[in-house]
């Protein structure tokens, strides 16, 4: 039997996830008569969107000995994801607050600086986990928390290229967690333990200090960083993959957006179920769109992830999926 034997997570993804709160209705926050309570993370999302998809999916990370971070376990476990978490005794669990000031409008607040997710360190990295997995997914938000979290992301890029698997990140920028300029020296110490890069038009502009306007040429200029395969999306407008194999357009599927947070981890998510299923780049390309516009059509950034049968059902309606 293989080193990635049978009952190992097919992706393992590494990065905080927090508690969220979100109002009842569309308004000023002030007026709110209630906050739904729920969590949100960028990795969790991916591993969940994975999972819904059929593959065995794990997260990696640290809560806070309080409700928030026994809220945190219970939804992923809920998920079926496989949770490997350091419980931190001296760190409360991030928390992010979502508002909606008007129709198609959001903005999120984070309370996370000196959360246990920030706290993450190599020590905390299940290092049999990440030998075993075939793909490992990690985002530039887990750079920006902190310098131990950010040694962590690197440790764990590097076990399992050793092992022989495959690593994902995601640029995923913050500004108000760190300057651009520190950003762009991160992502660029970092994206040659990366074979899978993908990044929003404006990130990958931002990496490469040049104009957003070709998605492909962006793309290419990510690629000489070191990745084999960088997708680069922009919305309504589409995505491009570009790889050894050519550039790979995709369009976006019409939809009707609900709620628009959490549509790049979709995206991202539906890639990876399909690289894990084996397709070729053009069905990659085609499943993550299919899967950004199902969560977009509703509300919540991972509750609307499709299952793999109603991705099919949606897909062959839209043209969108081939099985």
């Amino acid at each position: 039997m293989s080193a990635r034997a049978a009952g190992a997570a097919e992706l393992t993804v590494l990065g905080e996830t927090m508690a969220a709160l979100a109002p009842d209705h569309v308004g000023p926050l002030r007026h709110a008569r209630a906050l739904g309570l729920s969590v949100a993370g960028s990795e969790s999302t991916v591993a969940v969107g994975v999972r819904r998809l059929g593959h065995r999916a794990a997260w990696i990370g640290r809560t806070g000995d309080d409700e928030l971070g026994r809220l945190v376990l219970t939804r992923l476990r809920g998920e079926d994801l496989d949770v490997h978490s350091v419980t931190d005794p001296l760190a409360p669990t991030g928390l992010m607050l979502k508002e909606r000031p008007s129709a198609g409008q959001g903005r999120v607040h984070y309370y996370r600086a000196g959360s246990a997710g920030s706290r993450l360190s190599p020590a905390d990295l299940p290092y049999e986990v990440l030998d075993r997995t075939r793909v490992l997914h990690c985002s530039g938000i887990t750079l920006a928390l902190s310098a131990d979290a950010r040694d962590a992301a690197h440790a764990a890029m590097r076990r399992v290229r050793a092992a022989g698997g495959t690593v994902s990140f995601d640029l995923n920028h913050r500004a108000r967690l760190w300057h651009e300029d520190e950003a762009r020296a991160a992502w660029r110490a970092v994206l040659p333990l990366a074979d899978v890069v993908f990044a929003s038009a404006d990130e990958a502009a931002t990496l490469c200090e040049a104009p957003a306007t070709d998605l492909a040429e962006l793309g290419r200029a990510l690629c000489a960083y070191g990745p084999r395969t960088v997708v680069v999306t922009d919305g309504a407008e589409g995505a491009v993959s570009v790889s050894p194999a050519g550039t790979v357009p995709v369009a976006a599927v019409p939809v009707t957006a609900v709620d628009p947070v959490g549509a790049g981890d979709a995206f991202v998510a539906g890639y990876l179920s399909a690289l894990l299923d084996g397709l070729p780049e053009e069905r990659r390309m085609r499943r993550a769109a299919a899967v950004a516009a199902l969560c977009v059509a509703t509300e919540g950034d991972w509750e609307g992830l499709p299952e793999r049968d109603r991705l099919e059902t949606a897909g062959a309606e839209a043209g969108a999926v081939a099985r």
